[in-house]
């Protein structure tokens, strides 16, 4: 491939990069043909929904009477193939969309039940596993059990089966790895564990944090049983265009009672200004689908290109994939830090700075993160980040398009490369 002159990156590493790209091109294809699914899909929605300019008119004050909230609600229920959801650019993150799904459907004495090990670092706290438990699930006798993934990092269907019971609130599923190398599942990884509870405990709410996983495939888990998912539109339902928000979608009912978690009972999703903030929703949604793609296409390269390299990565090019996220096991400190400051190279925004490990709140070690955003810690923009310790793994996602996305794993190769890793 032809590399810009402004771009210094050795021989060896742009020879690899053109192995990776030649071996790569049926899985970019596959990733093609789901991406043009979903814009199709995400169209159609837009038309069916009748989105206008009207719908992108700012609103102040309680938001009465939000047509565009209204509408945006109803073009990502269609899109995300639920019955309904709740799109608000005042959820602050994807956590805060899976806390306000929680507290709106669980009540003192249910039980949540994980079946794919402890969630992710910053929803413990939530449930009251780590932290003083102010605030949390547990502070309001909520509890929670668990059930560990197999030794493959595989759901554990035998296990999930004697753990579900009548009477059982929530079954309660994260679909990414978060910071593992355990599989992302699969809409029909999810379909498997919703059968088991809905034998078992026809009653119980199936749901799931959806989290990187949205328009990687052609269906969302909504269409495959579970009850009730949650994200975050600063990764991919947002298309790299929502500045904030987030999303729950699911179950009518369900939906509702989280509303009146999101304000409060009786006025629920009624009320809420917008504050001028539909037409980048509206918009991000409407990209999301491709912008999508091109994250995917990004991982793949990087994936074949650190294999290319001598690296062990996951998933490998060639695999199916669940979500957008790619690690890259880099063996030791030095090369985790070396990858993430190569990243931070190839950022449109902030790429002088370079990325050094930090305690970050919510989190047990130090977190290296290089992220040069349009959007502050925006995951579908190209990112790489990961803790300080073994099995000492970058987990890269996102990419606006391709091309740049590329360009930052070549950078991340190029800086292990000056430090004598490579």
């Amino acid at each position: 491939m032809q590399i810009h002159p402004y771009f210094k990156i050795d021989n060896k590493i742009c020879a690899a990069a053109d192995d990776a790209l030649a071996k790569a091109q049926s899985a970019l294809a596959r990733i093609d043909a789901v991406t043009d699914y979903n814009q199709q899909k995400m169209l159609a929605a837009f038309i069916e929904c009748g989105v206008s300019e009207s719908h992108f008119v700012a609103s102040t004050g309680y938001g009465y009477d939000d047509r565009g909230r209204e509408v945006l609600d109803k073009v990502y229920a269609k899109a995300l193939g639920a019955q309904d959801a709740l799109v608000r650019h005042n959820f602050v993150s994807g956590t805060h969309a899976l806390t306000v799904a929680l507290f709106g459907v669980l009540r003192p004495g249910d039980t949540m039940l994980s079946v794919t090990g402890v969630p992710y670092d910053t929803l413990q706290s939530v449930i009251g596993l780590t932290g003083d438990g102010n605030g949390s699930l547990k502070e309001y006798d909520i509890h929670y059990e668990q059930v560990d993934l197999k030794k493959d990092g595989t759901p554990n269907l035998e296990a999930i089966e004697e753990a579900v019971r009548p009477g059982l609130k929530m079954v309660y599923i994260q679909r990414s790895r978060g910071y593992s190398l355990r599989p992302s599942l699969f809409v029909e990884d999810i379909e498997k564990i919703a059968e088991i509870a809905k034998r078992k405990a026809p009653d119980c709410i199936v749901m799931v944090d959806n989290c990187y996983g949205e328009f990687v495939q052609k269906d969302e888990p909504t269409a495959h049983g579970a009850d009730l998912m949650a994200g975050s539109l600063i990764k991919n339902p947002g298309g790299g265009i929502a500045p904030t928000g987030g999303y729950i979608a699911g179950r009518k009912d369900l939906v509702e009672s989280c509303g009146y978690r999101l304000t409060t009972p009786g006025t629920g999703r009624e009320i809420g200004c917008t504050l001028g903030n539909n037409r980048e929703l509206f918009m991000g949604a409407f990209h999301a689908p491709h912008v999508t793609g091109e994250a995917l296409k990004t991982a793949v390269f990087t994936s074949a290109l650190f294999e290319e390299l001598g690296y062990d990565v996951t998933p490998r090019w060639d695999e199916p994939r669940a979500d957008i996220i790619q690690a890259v096991l880099l063996c030791e400190k030095e090369a985790l830090i070396a990858f993430c400051q190569g990243v931070q190279k190839g950022a449109p925004v902030d790429s002088f700075v370079v990325p050094e490990p930090w305690d970050m709140p919510g989190y047990d070690c130090p977190i290296i993160m290089a992220a040069g955003a349009f959007t502050l810690g925006a995951s579908i923009e190209l990112s790489a980040d990961a803790p300080l310790r073994a099995p000492w793994a970058a987990w890269m996602q996102g990419g606006l398009n391709f091309h740049s996305g590329r360009l930052g794993a070549m950078l991340a190769a190029q800086s292990m490369l000056e430090k004598g890793i490579i």
